[in-house]
């Protein structure tokens, strides 16, 4: 490079310290420390009369940090702006760029560059390559954000006014929970069908087989115990005869390499992780050089990363493990939504084992780069394939049916298995021959009943966000936190339920503003977005006819809709000073417990559940706390006469008289203090 000052502008300080690490002193690397510059929070910020034209601000608190910027940039002589690249890292190097060329000397030095992974090699080609700000990204960002502001800042006050203060609505959000309310619908108005199975136990020697019922020539169910004991009366004691045999191969492709939403779903089935964990782990290893960029809807892979997995792959383990054509996305997933043209999530090297990055790593981080490791690899891999035995047996009009089933050659199995390819077992059958007749043991007839739909869990909430066409990778975590900081939603277990708030936002949503909430019509939008970032749909269009529609919902919502009364949660726990039953409330910090009778009666107490097993050292209850950071850990209900504390609940613990979940009543924190765990 010519130039003996470069300036690297990036959103992060765990950026700066990475490249940091692989460029020379004549480059200074800085940090935006994300947005510098955004709508103001206490207004619209979008002048509806004139062209809804947006209004920026310097963020408070960012205005240091911008002078700062502003100083190195004067004493550069090239300046690179290195945000995250996507639609809304190529805004943040476009208003930096407005800020920065006010001091028209810096104009003819500030480039734009991207990179999709934070390596050496990565780093210094970007370098090479520097472009312009592309302006169809940035009026894609910006149509998303003023469409987004226009939605959440004209219904949620409506919210307040009629149901509750501190409630939102947004674009992405308020289908989200349309989704969801209507899978609870589907859940509560099912209604289970009985059904039956039928087996028959045979013998072939000593070994005992076990053959479900087909029907007749064609398939039939057993809808009744009366059908059940019909059949079994008209094959009485008949033989059962081979009368078919089929054997061939299976063959399983070998899985895409991660998507954002498959990395979130594998990473929640898998390893237990909530969205927002994911999404900051790997964060975390992409800005540390781990992984490529983690915000992606595509599967398509750089041919470079490709041909060393595939020479990795053949030096490991043998030619006939790689894969002879090629894991990438079919030609209909390559034309819809793809985010910007991005990799799929991949390791940065494969030369970093998760055996070696398990000593570089903290124990989740190692866990998930494990995960996007190995279903990289696997991505690359051959096929597995089993050998497959399908054999029919008649008994008078009646067929019965064996499958066996046996892996025979493992292919990308061998390092790469999901929860369900865990689950299936080889199920190996005896040599039969068509015509050989074997023995009846018994039969087993069992009764069934269909269930309903699965409440969703936040795994399964993103496959059908992904699959409506509802968001964007960036969108899916942040989507459902909101949900979970707004109380709409509950999570026990890993399932999903609607809360009575939910349900009178989503009513209140689907009575007044049903294009809003409707699927089709969001899935739309996001189509409409892709079509400006391609240059093909001017922004300000999008929103021009989306507005005036809003706007009257909003006028008629506000004349029409009467308030809502969410009554509070209440307990069984009775207030000290005066006898009610205390309620639910929530509070910066979360749950707490307080008395119905305000103002007259201002007790309080803190919300604190028995934790299902006893203390180890004491024997009482323990109980379930939360540290300053708001992480969950463990104490003595006895504390401060028992000071026993844990992270975790312990392997041998106790089962308890209380269950885990049922409220404590805590004494007061006046005379009694509460534990405090050190983060």
């Amino acid at each position: 490079m010519a130039s003996t000052n470069n300036l690297i502008i990036v959103e992060s300080p765990a950026k700066v310290k990475t490249i940091k690490k692989f460029l020379g002193k004549q480059y200074t690397v800085d940090a935006t420390m994300g947005h510098l510059i955004d709508m103001p929070k206490s207004s619209l910020g979008v002048d509806v009369e004139h062209d809804y034209e947006p209004k920026y601000i310097t963020i408070r608190g960012k205005g240091e940090l911008l002078a700062k910027l502003k100083k190195e940039a004067k004493k550069a002589d090239r300046i690179y702006l290195a945000t995250d690249p996507d639609r809304e890292g190529e805004a943040i190097s476009w208003h930096l760029r407005n800020e920065l060329e006010k001091d028209e000397k810096n104009k003819a030095k500030i480039t734009r560059i991207t990179f999709n992974e934070i390596t050496k090699n990565a780093v210094k080609n970007a370098l090479k390559s520097p472009r312009d700000i592309d302006m169809d990204l940035v009026d894609a960002q910006q149509a998303r954000r003023v469409i987004d502001r226009l939605v959440g800042y004209t219904i949620s006050p409506l919210l307040w006014k009629k149901i509750r203060k501190g409630l939102s609505a947004g674009r992405v959000q308020s289908v989200a929970l349309r989704m969801i309310c209507d899978r609870e619908a589907q859940i509560a108005a099912f209604i289970p069908e009985e059904y039956w199975s039928l087996d028959a136990i045979l013998l072939h020697g000593k070994k005992k087989l076990t053959a479900a019922f087909y029907g007749g020539e064609k398939k039939q169910a057993l809808s009744s115990e009366a059908e059940v004991d019909a059949i079994l009366q008209k094959i009485g004691k008949d033989d059962f005869i081979v009368s078919d045999i089929r054997k061939s191969e299976r063959r399983k492709k070998a899985p895409l390499p991660f998507t954002t939403s498959t990395m979130q779903q594998e990473a929640a089935k898998s390893l237990g992780f909530a969205t927002s964990k994911t999404m900051k782990l790997a964060q975390t290893l992409y800005e540390d050089g781990y992984i490529t960029y983690l915000r992606t809807d595509s599967t398509r892979i750089a041919d470079e990363a490709d041909a060393a997995a595939r020479s990795f792959i053949a030096a490991q383990f043998g030619e006939h493990y790689v894969n002879g054509g090629s894991s990438v996305q079919s030609k209909a997933q390559a034309e819809v939504k793809i985010q910007d043209a991005h990799e799929a999530i991949r390791p940065t090297s494969l030369e970093l084992s998760p055996e070696e990055a398990k000593a570089k790593l903290p124990r989740d981080e190692f866990r998930l780069y494990q995960l996007i490791y190995k279903r990289f690899l696997a991505s690359r891999m051959s096929a597995a394939l089993y050998s497959t035995e399908s054999v029919k047996l008649r008994a008078g009009e009646y067929v019965f049916t064996l499958n066996g089933s046996k892996l025979s050659f493992d292919g990308f199995l061998s390092v790469y298995m999901t929860e369900e390819d865990k689950a299936e077992k080889d199920v190996s059958l005896p040599e039969l021959t068509v015509g050989e007749q074997l023995s009846l043991d018994s039969f087993d007839k069992e009764q069934h009943f269909t269930q309903p739909p699965a409440h969703y869990t936040e795994a399964s909430l993103v496959k059908a966000l992904e699959e409506d066409g509802i968001g964007r990778p960036s969108t899916y975590a942040p989507t459902i936190g909101t949900l979970l900081a707004r109380r709409y939603i509950a999570k026990e277990k890993k399932n999903i339920f609607v809360t009575e708030l939910g349900l009178a936002v989503d009513d209140m949503m689907q009575k007044n503003f049903p294009t809003i909430i409707d699927t089709a019509f969001t899935a739309n939008m996001e189509s409409l977005l892709d079509s400006v970032a391609a240059g093909k749909t001017k922004w300000k269009t999008i929103v021009e006819n989306f507005y005036p529609d809003l706007e009257e919902a909003v006028e008629k919502a506000q004349a029409e809709v009467e308030k809502i009364t969410i009554r509070d949660e209440e307990t069984d726990v009775l207030c000290d000073k005066c006898g009610r039953h205390m309620v639910i409330k929530y509070g910066p910090h979360g749950k707490f417990l307080a008395c119905p009778g305000f103002p007259e009666c201002r007790n309080t107490k803190p919300y604190v559940e028995y934790a299902g097993f006893t203390c180890p050292d004491c024997g009482a209850e323990c109980v379930k706390r939360r540290s300053k950071k708001g992480r969950i850990f463990y104490s003595c209900s006895r504390y401060p006469e028992c000071e026993y504390m844990t992270w975790s609940k312990p392997k041998e613990a106790v089962v308890g008289e209380k269950k885990d979940g049922d409220i404590f009543v805590a004494p007061s924190t006046d005379t009694n203090p509460e534990p405090v765990m050190p983060d």
